[in-house]
């Protein structure tokens, strides 16, 4: 887990959404949650909630009400991935 190498094309996209500058507003749930739940552990909590702990970190997200996160939710997940290796091939 945490290893660049074992993202598929998909995930990687993206991870290269995630880190964009400036912040995306075009990342979907689905495509994070999909991404977490190959890089961390992710367990899915009552009311739409997500506890992910990947390394050190753990994290609570709440699915976005509409398809895609916010830019908090970004900052977080930056944060989180790069701490634990993960980051775009162009960094």
């Amino acid at each position: 887990m945490g290893n660049d190498k074992e993202l598929d094309a998909h995930h990687r996209a993206t991870v290269e959404k995630i880190f964009s500058h400036p912040v995306s507003h075009n990342i979907q749930w689905h495509d994070v949650l999909s991404l977490l739940q190959k890089v961390a552990s992710v367990t899915k909590e009552h009311e739409g909630r997500y506890t992910v702990t990947l390394g050190a970190e753990t994290e609570t997200f709440d699915v976005p009400r509409r398809h895609d996160i916010d830019a908090q939710q970004v900052v977080d997940l930056r944060r989180m991935l790069r701490g634990a290796g993960i980051a775009p091939e162009s960094e």
